[in-house]
């Protein structure tokens, strides 16, 4: 197997576009798809193929990419596609789907002769588009070696959980690690929410914890995106935040566990969605600490 494939990526959203470009630039035919095409269309510019429809875009296809909405948005892509499917291509699947959702996709994948790869991402706008994303992935040793190159042209690393992509373990350990980067933004927005509800400068904050255990770069990071309001173009957008958040309090919920911080977190990042937000950066949620769309 040559190292420069046929990708296919189904879906160029804020994610799927960057991987898209990555790819192109890294020597692979790439083709492309998204319900509205005029998302996809500047890929051109990068040599991507833009179909019409997923099946056109799968045709012949080494690997095929989904970074999709949602688990459903996924199969339902996928079955659209199923017609121009080739047995033994692989399907890194990096929707973040939930847990119940992967093992639909792994049995979609099995029953058209897939090799299927549970392999969601870590990482928001700025470090896909410089394909320094971290790519979490389960799936069999023996395709690997097809795989990998897509996962270079992406990611700077990648870290490999399992070796069986139908058991989900690298969407475990992605629902796990967006619990904390959720929790982490709710509190954010919640510090200059009450700062700016006591007079306090936010700054004065910043200055306190600077240097000690309770600094974080993380926070002052999407503490600027509100201040300066730079929350659009979205690093990661408020409704797909919404999304994860339901599949993390699912998760535990179908474990026996409560995860209050991050129904919490769903619910302030709804909100947020609700007052005209949803496609600005899961900062936004923010706003949700006040009943007036915007609190300047």
């Amino acid at each position: 197997m040559t190292d420069k494939l046929t990708v296919t990526v189904l879906g160029t959203g804020i994610m799927g576009a960057a991987m898209a470009r990555n790819l192109a630039r890294a020597g692979h035919t790439v083709r492309a798809w998204n319900r509205t095409r005029a998302k996809a269309e500047p890929l051109t510019a990068d040599g991507a193929h833009v179909a019409d429809t997923p099946a056109e875009a799968v045709r012949g296809a080494d690997v095929v990419l989904t970074m999709l909405y949602d688990g459903p948005a996924a199969l339902g892509v996928m079955r659209e596609a199923a017609s121009a499917l080739r047995p033994g291509a692989a399907w890194v699947q990096s929707t973040t789907a939930g847990i119940e959702a992967i093992g639909r996709l792994a049995a979609f994948a099995e029953e058209h002769g897939l090799v299927f790869y549970d392999a969601p991402v870590l990482g928001t706008r700025q470090p896909a588009e410089a394909g320094q994303l971290t790519v979490l992935a389960a799936g069999p040793v023996a395709g690997r070696a097809v795989v990998e190159p897509v996962f270079d042209a992406v990611g700077a690393r990648t870290v490999w959980t399992g070796e069986d992509g139908a058991a989900g373990s690298a969407t475990r350990l992605k629902l796990v690690a967006n619990s904390w980067v959720l929790a982490a933004t709710a509190a954010t927005g919640e510090v200059l929410a009450l700062s700016k509800a006591l007079g306090v400068d936010p700054q004065n904050f910043f200055d306190l914890i600077a240097g000690g255990p309770l600094d974080m770069g993380y926070l002052k990071a999407k503490a600027a995106l509100v201040l300066n309001d730079q929350l659009s173009p979205a690093q990661f957008a408020v409704d797909t935040a919404a999304k994860d958040a339901r599949l993390i309090v699912e998760a535990g919920q179908k474990h026996g566990v409560r995860l209050d911080v991050a129904a919490a977190s769903a619910e302030r990042l709804e909100r947020a969605a609700a007052q005209g937000h949803a496609d600005e950066d899961m900062a936004a949620a923010y706003f949700a600490s006040f009943d007036e769309k915007r609190a300047d």
